[in-house]
């Protein structure tokens, strides 16, 4: 026993280093601590007293063969990979990492295995600095495990000790799996630059050594890394190629990871038919391969997609699904980015109160797992709630902020989304102030930003958007024709992926524009703005803002009467405009 080093032990390690059954290992520290040579530690956990280990450890170095204690160390470094392999298994299920391991190895739930490695993972992490001569095979299953438990628990303080470990044995196949969990570490922290480094280097050392399982998940944590930093492109690329190595027979459950991954990427770009698509296949592969984290995270991406449909209630449906199953599995990442999630669904419903109440909430979490980009999304939104709750100073200030943290991270998508809302409120908050949209050139640099970062990473959602917002600006500050060529930009951006939502404010804002930007002049304008709002309201769908409908009726009277062009454009004071939660749907067919 004296093996376990400081650490302290249960009947699992010292059934392993006495080869005796649990229940006799059991008896046996019973017994011991009975007689004063162990202390009870709590449970059925215990440490010998520092002066009998010393004793005993100079004991054993005399009496044992070195033979016998190389393989008292190898059973215990067997036993521990084989149940913290089990643990992990139930959380993950069969992926390529965790091949040939089934069956639940004693424990009665899910939640009573992620206890035992609770209690155990200090022990686990002691054992493996004394494994020289241990199977690398053993060691390599048994550190993957602590690995994806620290992953888990976001106890990154004890990845970077094992990663020390893995260097110092410098065995090949060791270190690529450690480092690829370190560089999944380093996106956790929001430190995208380093992680897209460390694991492009993961997927070489991978590919030298002709490992494609190891290949395709490497490809899968890249790709991820690069939806985080805006590079979806990229992203979707290098997601596709895990994918399709990730064809070959018993990589199902690795598979399922890389489809709800590029179903996010798919998302951010527009694509949300084929988003659902995608995420329906990785939840029938992930419960065949019984992954609650897997099934977890694909139900949070879903909540997702459907909040972009503007269906609030299968939104809340999945999102609490996804709640629910991190609870089990003890993802506070998860249940932190679910909460945030989640406060958008009472957001576009209607309830900013209790949006920002919940994603207060989730700030704290969030700084509590240190978890840069989470904190970063989640002043996002609760500056969004502050708008509409009317504190339009602190909506900018959280915007502000959340801008910050992108910029510091290098997310170009969070950078740009928050570019164009922080511009919007601003031009806003100057329009209220003032009367009228004459001041607003901070906000127009910062919706221009905006325009140029959704252009640069292929978002036509985002670009077509800010279009419209920057044709508000110049369309009051009396510059029509460049105003009327950016909503005909945004009518062509939103066709680009299908969203007749949005094509329906472009054509709307851009009749609103014709009369004064007609080179033809105001009647022949006119006349145009007449003929194109009637074609706009008996082109009717199902995806259509019903503010759309009322705002052409309104302008069609005001049409009918005659434009003055001395009074100027009229659509801002007369509030024609889109609202901010028409900007967050997409009316796209599913």
């Amino acid at each position: 026993l004296a093996l376990a080093g400081r650490a302290s032990l249960g009947a699992a390690a010292a059934a392993a280093l006495l080869s005796a059954d649990e229940q006799e290992a059991g008896r046996l520290l019973t017994a011991l601590s009975g007689a004063g040579l162990l202390d009870h530690v709590r449970g059925s956990r215990y440490r010998l007293h520092d002066l009998v280990r010393g004793f005993a450890l100079a004991r054993l170095l005399d009496e044992e063969e070195p033979a016998e204690r190389a393989a008292a160390q190898e059973r215990l470094i067997a036993n521990y990979a084989e149940l913290a392999g089990a643990v992990i298994r139930m959380v993950d299920g069969k992926m390529s990492t965790r091949a040939g391991q089934f069956g639940s190895h004693g424990f009665s739930s899910l939640d009573a295995a992620l206890r035992w490695l609770d209690d155990e993972s200090s022990f686990i992490t002691s054992a493996l600095r004394h494994a020289e001569g241990v199977d690398q095979a053993a060691v390599l299953a048994l550190l993957g495990a602590l690995c994806d438990y620290c992953l888990l628990r976001g106890d990154l303080y004890r990845l970077g000790e094992i990663s020390e470990l893995s260097q110092a044995v410098d065995q090949g196949l060791l270190e690529r799996s450690v480092r690829w969990r370190t560089g999944i570490a380093a996106r956790q922290l929001g430190e995208l630059d380093k992680a897209r480094t460390t694991l492009s280097s993961v997927v070489g050392l991978y590919r030298e050594a002709q490992n494609d399982a190891g290949t395709a998940l490497a490809l899968c944590s890249l790709g991820i890394t690069l939806h985080h930093q805006g590079n979806l492109t990229e992203a979707a690329a290098r997601l596709r190629e895990a994918m399709e190595l990730q064809l070959a027979a018993g990589q199902d459950a690795d598979r399922a990871w890389s489809l709800h991954a590029l179903a996010a990427v798919e998302r951010d770009r527009g694509n949300l038919a084929e988003a659902v698509t995608l995420l329906d296949t990785a939840l029938t592969l992930h419960r065949e391969g019984e992954s609650l984290h897997g099934e977890a995270w694909t139900r949070f991406q879903s909540g997702q997609v459907r909040l972009r449909l503007g269906e609030v209630a299968e939104a809340e449906t999945a999102l609490r699904a996804a709640l629910d199953l991190y609870g089990r599995t003890r993802d506070e990442r998860g249940v932190a980015w679910a909460t945030t999630q989640l406060a958008r669904t009472r957001l576009l419903d209607g309830e900013p109160g209790a949006a920002a109440e919940q994603l207060t909430a989730a700030l704290a979490r969030h700084r509590d797992n240190e978890d840069a980009r989470g904190e970063a999304w989640t002043l996002y939104y609760l500056g969004q709630a502050l708008e509409e709750t009317g504190d339009a100073v602190e909506a900018v200030r959280h915007l502000e902020r959340a801008r910050t943290m992108f910029s510091r991270m290098r997310d170009v998508y969070g950078l740009a989304c928050a570019r164009h809302h922080s511009g919007r409120v601003t031009r806003d908050q100057r329009a209220a102030q003032t009367g009228n949209l004459r001041n607003s050139g901070f906000a127009r640099q910062l919706l221009a930003d905006a325009r140029a970062d959704f252009r640069r990473i292929g978002v036509a959602h985002g670009e077509a958007w800010t279009c419209l917002d920057l044709a508000l600006i110049d369309a009051g500050n009396q510059r029509t024709p460049q105003a009327l060529g950016l909503c005909d930009e945004a009518v062509a951006l939103f066709e680009s992926y299908g969203d007749a939502r949005g094509a329906d404010w472009a054509r709307f804002l851009r009749c609103t524009l014709l009369p004064y930007a007609s080179p033809g002049g105001a009647e022949v304008g006119t006349v145009v703005a007449q003929q194109e709002l009637a074609e706009l309201r008996a082109s009717g769908h199902p995806a259509r803002d019903p503010k759309v409908d009322d705002c052409a009726d309104t302008y069609r009277v005001i049409l009918d009467r005659g434009v003055d062009l001395e009074t100027g454009w009229q659509a801002w004071s007369l509030h024609l405009t889109p609202s901010r939660r028409t900007r967050e749907i997409m009316g796209v067919r599913v």
